[in-house]
């Protein structure tokens, strides 16, 4: 018997939110809350959904998500969306071509977004030493991306089939984000950046943890509403399918490629910052994630698709209903 009714939603209708739309976070209402089971979710998700209206949006973007897309309403994720918005922007900047994706951006934000600096002092005094030592620990790590222009090009494209023309990207792609790192890894093991440290020891344990968080993050966090769909029969074939033969189920990462790798690396620095890893792991991750970024480059022509797939008309209104 499926447990998902006895589940309580998270968030009750006609509470504000703020709610993941691909790599960023925008304001947004819940309208109704309902459970899926496995036989009825469209998402890939079991268990409590909510129909979301995006602040500012038109009622054809309104969509049912899971809780694991949605955040309080809070200052301290005001700040996390402020923050992903400045990130992104930052990485898509540049020339009349990125104006479509900056408009996107900025779309659905709130106008009251608010950053706090823990541990700030109103006084201006220097407190007691240990009060200063609670104030530097509670100093979440910088991480700063440096994306190749060329990247930024890709990722306005990727934005614009998949929202604009309704178009996809072919799955399982090849070669898929498991052999995208795999290749990469071979690169650093074989060439040695010597920007990079200890490329033959770290390298492994990098593209593990990257890989690690690309499955965790792809259903939450990296996908547009037109691609939900095509994920939730993507996971019913490889994961949660009755045909798929336990042991043998495939990670997202076997499936998705290099499209939505870059998604991840773009949004790396907010996922980081949710972390308790220290200063010194930020900057290990910080230098390895750009010198992917380069490789990507040179390798382009062949682990990026040129053409994404139109999705015949039947998908459409699946993604309209």
């Amino acid at each position: 018997m499926s447990t998902t009714a006895t589940v309580s939603p998270i968030f009750n209708a006609q509470e504000r939110v703020l709610c993941y739309h691909g790599p960023l976070i925008y304001e947004a209402k819940v309208l109704k809350t309902k459970n899926y089971d496995e036989a009825s979710t469209t998402t890939g998700v079991v268990g409590p959904h909510y129909l979301v209206h995006y602040k500012g949006w038109k009622q054809t973007w309104d969509e049912w998500v899971p809780a694991s897309r949605l955040l309080k309403l809070t200052e301290s994720n005001l700040a996390i969306q402020k923050s992903l918005q400045q990130t992104t922007t930052t990485s898509v900047h540049g020339g009349s071509t990125t104006s479509k994706a900056q408009n996107k951006s900025v779309a659905g934000t709130g106008k009251d977004s608010i950053s706090t600096r823990a541990g700030a002092r109103k006084d201006g005094t220097r407190g007691t030493k240990r009060a200063r030592e609670e104030d530097e620990s509670s100093k979440k790590p910088d991480m700063k991306l440096t994306v190749p222009e060329l990247l930024k090009v890709i990722l306005v494209d990727d934005w614009e089939a998949v929202t604009k023309n309704n178009q996809l990207v072919t799955l399982p792609r090849s070669p898929n984000v498991v052999e995208v790192l795999s290749e990469f890894a071979e690169y650093v093991k074989t060439t040695k950046p010597p920007h990079l440290k200890e490329p033959a020891l770290v390298i492994q344990t990098v593209v593990d943890g990257l890989q690690c968080y690309f499955d965790r993050a792809l259903g939450s966090n990296l996908l547009y509403r037109f691609e939900r769909a095509q994920y939730a029969q993507v996971r019913k074939q490889y994961w949660t399918g009755p045909q798929v033969i336990v042991g043998q189920e495939k990670e997202m990462s076997a499936i998705y490629g290099a499209e939505h790798l870059l998604r991840m690396l773009v949004s790396l620095p907010q996922m980081i910052a949710g972390t308790s890893l220290d200063s010194e792991s930020v900057a290990l991750i910080r230098d390895y994630a750009n010198e992917l970024m380069i490789w990507m480059v040179k390798e382009k022509d062949r682990i990026f698709q040129r053409e994404y797939e139109s999705t015949p008309l039947h998908y459409q209104n699946i993604m309209r209903s």
